[in-house]
């Protein structure tokens, strides 16, 4: 079979092609009529919504954008000229020329996506998992559509809550908001098959500029538009953007979606919940991620000199200092994924600068413990802890580093090679122990702290180098 052929069957099996339609929603009002005056340039973490429907659709796979774009084809340019940078191709097709009650408009763009399309309008925050699940559950010839959960009853008035009635997880038709309260709602995106989207002898829907709805229910008929729901719990949410309560209750998922790779009990249940605070500021000042990386090393450093003038409050106010910069330290990756300005320099600068502040922060204590203690017998055995401390935290950032290219060649010589190392990055190299020095700085035990300290960065650094070093070799090899 000739190479052509075969690519165009990979091109009609997948999905990878988005239209966009800002000025317009698919199923419910038009984007003017909206309220509080939300739009595809509104705000939402940082970024503007249109700009993160693009960058979102943009990592989730998507490898090529049509816009129908109306008045506001200049600011949404600039939007996306101005913020992280896009890399797929983005092609405008002005609605002036294209109009969408126009047959031949859609017939183009169907000749455009030989395969499948996702139409979105850009009135919603949704996440990069339910993109995923879209581009996974095409099938030839059937169209899928988003299910999202019922709208509040003051929202009915501006969406236009239109109901989706099924069968198993066949759409059957569409029903009207005042339907039943029980039924879900269809989200304003919809994944379409070009051989549908030929408008060629297809009438428009009767309340509404776009011929989709009448499409998927003809579809409907014959059984080929599948519902696909969105669910918080699974990282397939979908959040409509329509007024500025709507933003708030968007924002909330945004921060809720957020979690590092290899964060520790603290950091999901007490550092994250604190982190979400400082990053709205940075957000706000316009920092980014290598910048707010620098502001919590530097909190690191001054808690470091903090234990080495080897004074009780002084130690106190050093272990509170490093909670502090171990709750900022989550938001360099927050900023960065809300923002989408993620980096392989950003992501090793956070952990080198880690790894710098903590064996900072064990060298202070050593010095502030032998200060207290100098010309006692035995104050140099805190000097010796420390330095095993530092020591084998140095060789633990080598080794975690060294783990990390394994894991991302996957090389893993075993699979039990490979869960141990999961396990240590996931439940072992977090920052839970900032919580522990500021318990053993206000007991004034600092002393035990740096020997728990020697012997579990020795113990952290035996297993990683057995658990890296068959791999690396056989890596090299």
């Amino acid at each position: 079979m000739k190479e052509s052929v075969l690519q165009k069957r990979v091109e009609i099996q997948g999905l990878a092609t988005a239209i966009l339609l800002p000025s317009v929603g698919i199923f419910s009002a038009p984007a003017d009529r909206r309220v509080d005056s939300v739009g595809p340039l509104t705000n939402v973490v940082g970024i503007g919504l249109f700009q993160r429907v693009v960058l979102t659709l943009q990592r989730s796979g998507i490898r090529q954008l049509i816009v129908l774009a109306g008045p506001e084809e200049d600011q949404l340019k600039q939007a996306l000229g101005n913020g992280p940078r896009v890399t797929i191709p983005v092609r405008w097709m002005p609605i002036r020329e294209f109009p969408l009650d126009d047959p031949r408009t859609w017939e183009f763009l169907a000749a455009e996506v030989r395969g499948f399309a996702l139409v979105a309008s850009v009135n919603a925050v949704f996440s990069r998992g339910l993109i995923e699940q879209l581009r996974r559950e095409v099938r030839d010839g059937e169209a899928i559509v988003v299910a999202q959960a019922r709208p509040r009853r003051s929202e009915e008035a501006t969406t236009g809550g239109l109901r989706l009635k099924a069968h198993d997880d066949r759409l059957t038709s569409f029903a009207p908001s005042h339907f039943d309260d029980s039924v879900p709602c269809a989200a304003e995106v919809t994944v379409l098959p070009a051989s549908l989207m030929n408008a060629s002898g297809h009438g428009l829907d009767d309340n509404s500029r776009l011929p989709i709805r009448r499409w998927l229910e003809r579809a409907a008929v014959d059984g080929r538009v599948r519902i696909v729901a969105a669910e918080d719990k699974r990282g397939t949410w979908y959040q409509e953007v329509r007024t500025s309560s709507d933003v708030s209750t968007a924002e909330k998922k945004l921060f809720n979606s957020l979690k590092g790779e290899t964060e520790g009990f603290v950091d999901r249940y007490f550092n994250r919940k604190l982190s979400r605070w400082f990053t709205r500021l940075f957000l706000a000042a316009g920092l980014s991620p290598n910048s707010v990386t620098i502001v919590a090393t530097l909190i690191g450093f001054v808690s470091a000199v903090g234990f080495a003038m080897g004074t009780y409050a002084a130690g106190v106010a050093a272990a509170l200092l490093f909670q502090l910069a171990a709750v900022i330290d989550c938001c360099d990756g927050e900023v960065a994924r809300l923002t989408f300005t993620e980096s392989p320099f950003g992501a090793w600068l956070d952990i080198a600068m880690d790894n710098i502040v903590h064996m900072a922060i064990f060298a202070g204590i050593a010095a502030g413990l032998y200060t207290a203690q100098v010309g006692q017998p035995g104050a140099w055995s805190t000097l010796a802890f420390g330095a095993v401390a530092v020591l084998g935290n140095g060789l633990s950032f080598l080794l975690v580093e060294r783990a990390q290219k394994v894991k991302a060649a996957n090389r893993w010589r075993t699979p039990a090679h490979a869960a141990w190392a999961d396990f240590m990055l996931k439940n072992v190299a977090s920052r839970d122990f900032s919580v522990t020095l500021v318990l053993f700085a206000l007991f004034a035990k600092l002393d035990w702290f740096l020997m728990f300290a020697a012997a579990g960065a020795l113990i952290f650094a035996g297993v990683m180098l057995w658990v890296v070093r068959p791999s690396a070799v056989t890596t090299t090899t």
